[in-house]
């Protein structure tokens, strides 16, 4: 099999009859200022175009001490929001001529070393890391290399650059609303409870309760992790308990409602008074015959906040403030809430 040969300035050079210094000049946008005539700028970057030459990162790297990359660790990129948040940070990122370089960790602390390494390796400007860390210990020794932003979660009291949506407050305004109609039973399906988002759920829930005058009965709360599988068999395990399914249902993120739904679509479950609430939000709920009510994350904003402080990091430049909680939104769809 034939090597295929890669484009270089010399090729550019010899094919528009000039030397490499000149082509050098031309594309890299110094032609004019250097005074290389009208004619023999228009004749290599015609050749460029033709030959579909394209500059060597290396060279800029080594000339700017930037990679123009960044890297961005999820635990898994099917998960919806992660996937609404990525695709934004890129259309940021392209916008900005940056690359955006995507790893996922699988909620496995010793994967999501690996990958950090490897994104280092590769000289990436600055990391934005939803961790499944216990601790920041290592990015805050990581962060006197580089720009290192935390998003969605965050280690007890970290001090470094962080970008979150507030979970407790919408859950609890959510929660309170619907728990009026089902003081007598209201379960909640998390994901690892060591997690951030879990626990600031969980409060959220608590709060709601709690303010709807409810007592939350331990049974009520169950925990497995943020994967379709998990949701499906806590769902299926909780209706085999109580010979039907719950009455109302808070589920902490779509990948455990995607589960929850597949078992009640498999057994036809999607026509029963169940009230279903989640964390996180997706545009398919509104064609449902089943209503989700929802707390509806702003994954634009989210993307752009953790770009813009980043950025500034990049730039030396300190960001404030220095940690955003966000606000988000509920989205309700049950007759009873209105």
């Amino acid at each position: 099999m034939r090597k295929t040969k890669r484009v270089t300035i010399s090729d550019i050079a010899a094919l528009a009859g000039v030397s490499k210094a000149t082509a050098s000049l031309v594309l890299n946008g110094r032609g004019k200022e250097l005074r290389v005539a009208q004619e023999t700028r228009e004749r290599v970057l015609t050749i460029a175009r033709q030959q579909h030459y394209q500059a060597s990162i290396h060279a800029r790297l080594l000339r700017d001490n930037r990679s123009y990359t960044l890297g961005l660790v999820v635990p898994e990129i099917t998960n919806y929001g992660f996937a609404i948040f990525s695709h934004e940070l890129e259309n940021l990122c392209r916008e900005a001529g940056l690359q955006l370089l995507i790893s996922c960790s699988d909620e496995n602390p010793g994967q999501e070393s690996v990958v950090v390494n490897n994104l280092i390796a590769r000289q990436v400007d600055g990391l934005i890391v939803a961790s499944s860390m216990q601790s920041d210990a290592d990015y805050v020794a990581l962060s006197e290399q580089l720009p290192v932003v935390l998003f969605d979660r965050y280690m007890n009291d970290t001090r470094l650059p962080l970008v979150c949506t507030d979970s407790v407050t919408p859950t609890a305004d959510l929660i309170a609303q619907v728990a009026v109609h089902h003081p007598d039973e209201f379960y909640f399906l998390g994901g690892q409870p060591r997690l951030s988002p879990s626990k600031d759920r969980l409060e959220g829930f608590r709060q709601g309760l709690a303010r709807a005058g409810v007592t939350l009965r331990p049974e009520w709360i169950l925990h497995g992790n943020y994967h379709p599988s998990s949701g499906y068999e806590m769902f299926a395990a909780l209706c085999a308990r109580l010979g039907r399914p719950p009455r109302a249902l808070f589920t902490a993120a779509c990948g455990v409602l995607e589960g929850v739904l597949r078992y009640m679509s498999q057994h036809r479950l999607l026509e029963s008074d169940i009230h279903l609430v989640s964390f996180d939000d997706h545009y398919l709920y509104d064609s449902l015959s089943v209503r989700i009510d929802t707390v509806r994350q702003d994954c634009r904003q989210l993307a752009a906040d953790c770009f813009t402080m980043i950025t500034a990091l990049i730039d030396e430049r300190e960001p404030t403030p220095h940690q955003r909680f966000l606000p988000a939104t509920l989205a309700r769809r049950h007759p009873r809430l209105g």
